[in-house]
């Protein structure tokens, strides 16, 4: 059996988190391969390693010292490497980080650097072979992911080793320049290795025992979610629950690798289990709910717009002609309803109306602005009847009032959309009415 797992940055941030991650490795033979995160916060008050090579990057860049703040950086793994008792030098390496640093080599390069101290790190102190994810991931021209190099060079690599330290959150472009995953890319690494070693488990070890049915910040103590699927994971992950990074989700669902996350702190606690699918039935109808804040609605009414062929092509053309990526699209026979972020539709707003106009004439476009989407999710929705019924009638009696109503054609998953100021009280309602009301 093989695993590959990977420590998020809460679970390296100290020599005394390093020795719990030793004791989870060598627990079991099957844990071959590592993907260590960079130091992170080990207090409340603290700052991560990746941010602090973002500021220090910047002094560099702009040509100002930052002698004080690489200082600082290097007292972290320093620290780190006496507190275990090691004899390993990093001089060298950051010495070539310095002058990289005062060569501008850019923030993607600078960011990736805490993964890769961590990474030399970590593999001394457990004695697995490191290997510079630079030279085994890949990324094409564009910055994007590069799968077929990556899946061809990786596991040919990994083959010829017995275990192996990769950092998480970085790799290589074909000019050799430093490319990094989004933030939380290190998600993204340990599974791309899993696939590359067609793992039995991917172990993703972070700070929390596995999912939440809610978020604990809006209910206190939520019950945990001990199995779910990669569909159900997508749809929460997308929707704010931030456990793992969403995109971590494709490399190990393609090769039916399953994922394990599991806490550091807590080694005992079964966690979550994310899989394809399961004959094991939740324990609520919902798995999971989550939702952000932040959405606009560009509700379009037109008579007899469901006779006009094209009309929704062209409302869309407008929004991706500003560059501007739709979310949901609720419609009913004259009226159409596009949500957007906020953020990004702000600036370009007037472009929109005026666009919306020209291609379209519809008789009114209003525009509301403050909306937060909130995910009801679950497999066990479909063969549950009233789920709906339930989430309304919760909704009802907590004074809130429904903007938008989507659900997907597979049940899985109900879109509601509610005021900003109503968004705790509905997450509280409709977890109280699915969760609460059953223990």
């Amino acid at each position: 059996m093989t695993k590959v797992v990977k420590f998020g940055g809460s679970s390296l941030a100290s020599a005394e988190q390093f020795k719990k991650v030793k004791e989870i490795i060598t627990a079991e033979s099957s844990r071959r391969f590592v993907v260590p995160s960079a130091p992170g916060k080990r207090f409340s008050n603290d700052t991560k390693v990746t941010d602090m090579l973002y500021g220090c990057y910047d002094l560099a860049a702009k040509g100002k010292d930052f002698s004080s703040e690489f200082d600082a950086i290097k007292e972290r793994y320093y620290g780190i490497i006496n507190d275990l008792g090691l004899d390993l030098s990093l001089d060298k390496e950051f010495e070539t980080i310095k002058a990289c640093f005062i060569g501008k080599a850019g923030r993607d390069y600078a960011a990736s650097r805490g993964e890769y101290l961590n990474g030399i790190v970590l593999a001394n102190y457990l004695g697995y072979n490191f290997v510079d994810a630079a030279d085994v991931i890949y990324f094409n021209d564009q910055g994007q992911f590069d799968s077929a190099r990556t899946n061809e060079v990786l596991p040919q690599r990994l083959a010829t080793l017995d275990n192996a330290v990769i950092p998480g959150f970085y790799g290589s472009m074909p000019n050799d320049t430093i490319k990094t995953f989004s933030r939380g890319g290190s998600d993204v690494t340990g599974s791309i290795v899993a696939a590359a070693v067609n793992a039995d488990l991917y172990e993703n070890w972070t700070d929390v025992s596995g999912f939440l049915v809610c978020d604990p910040r809006i209910i206190d103590n939520p019950q945990p979610i001990t199995t779910i699927t990669y569909k159900e994971l997508r749809e929460l992950s997308y929707m704010g629950a931030g456990v793992l990074h969403e995109d971590a989700i494709f490399p190990v669902r393609k090769a039916g690798i399953p994922i394990n996350i599991k806490n550091t702190n807590k080694p005992e606690d079964m966690g979550t289990m994310i899989v394809e699918s399961t004959s094991q039935k939740p324990a609520f109808t919902i798995t999971g709910i989550a939702g952000k804040k932040g959405f606009t609605v560009v509700n379009i009414e037109k008579d007899m717009m469901n006779a006009e062929l094209g009309f929704g092509r062209r409302v869309l053309e407008v929004f991706e002609k500003n560059g501007i990526c739709f979310e949901h699209m609720p419609s009913g026979i004259d009226t159409m309803s596009v949500v957007v972020h906020q953020a990004e539709f702000a600036p370009k707003e007037q472009e929109i109306m005026s666009g919306l106009h020209r291609n379209c004439h519809p008789d009114t476009i209003d525009i509301e602005t403050d909306l937060a989407l909130i995910a009801v999710v679950g497999r066990a929705m479909k063969s549950n009847r009233g789920t709906a019924g339930r989430i309304f009638s919760a909704l009802a009696h907590a004074h809130v009032n429904v903007k938008m109503i989507d659900q997907g054609s597979s049940e899985l998953n109900i879109i509601i959309g509610v005021n900003e100021a109503d968004f705790e009280s509905a997450m509280k309602a409709i977890y109280t009415i699915f969760v609460d009301t059953q223990l």
